[in-house]
């Protein structure tokens, strides 16, 4: 009798997952992006950046990394997950999940955790991300937003690149560099956090998808734009 209730109620709860959508198991994916959020408030909070906010609010999509991971001793990497959203009509799209990874060598000692945001200033940055795997200043042009006292000064040497690169770092190696980074799409887990297979074009331009879990940073890229 025991071994049938303990497979009744085994049964039952075979059941009950499978009424569960996919969208409720994807945990580490709303993590990614509630990180996300902090990042754009900790930007936005932040009087050193904001050239990025006045930026922001004329970007056509933008790239955010809560965690850039760098660490090094002769042989160095960086790596770390983001979301990429674009704008549309009707406000900021709906995140994509991506890879940002770069490899390096040279003389190097330390570690480092970046928090980074790229502005795609027009849409063939969008664009050039969307098409597949995308590499930073070859498939499109990158330069480091200027950040600071005499921002205002310093934007006119930036006016043709497609991406603004702007990071927040700690630890003991000074400064991140973006350029050679590959930024790859992850379907697996767009497709865990949606509950169902979209491409990120289908994400960001064509409404097949949402998760209500995103709202909070799209209002907060509302919120940190400077006009």
């Amino acid at each position: 009798m025991t071994t049938r209730r303990t497979l009744l109620a085994a049964g039952a709860f075979g059941a009950a997952l499978l009424l569960v959508p996919p969208a409720a198991f994807a945990n580490e994916e709303q993590n990614l992006i509630d990180q996300a959020r902090i990042t754009v408030d900790r930007f936005a909070a932040d009087p050193q950046f904001s050239d990025m906010r006045r930026k922001l609010a004329q970007a056509k999509g933008v790239f955010i990394v809560p965690q850039l991971l760098k660490a090094s001793f002769i042989i160095g990497g960086e790596g770390g997950s983001g979301v990429l959203l674009a704008r549309t009509a009707n406000g900021w799209s709906q995140p994509a999940i991506y890879t940002m990874g770069a490899g390096s060598i040279g003389l190097q000692i330390g570690g480092e955790a970046s928090e980074v945001m790229l502005l795609l200033m027009n849409e063939r940055a969008v664009e050039a991300i969307l098409r597949n795997e995308f590499k930073l200043g070859a498939d499109a042009t990158v330069a480091a937003g200027p950040v600071g006292a005499g921002i205002e000064a310093a934007t006119t040497t930036n006016l043709g690149a497609d991406i603004l690169s702007y990071s927040k770092s700690r630890g003991l190696a000074a400064g991140v560099s973006v350029e050679g980074a590959v930024i790859t799409a992850r379907h697996s887990r767009n497709q865990t956090y949606y509950g169902q297979p979209a491409h990120p074009r289908d994400i960001l331009y064509r409404n097949v998808v949402s998760n209500p879990g995103t709202g909070s940073l799209l209002q907060a890229l509302s919120s940190a734009e400077l006009r």
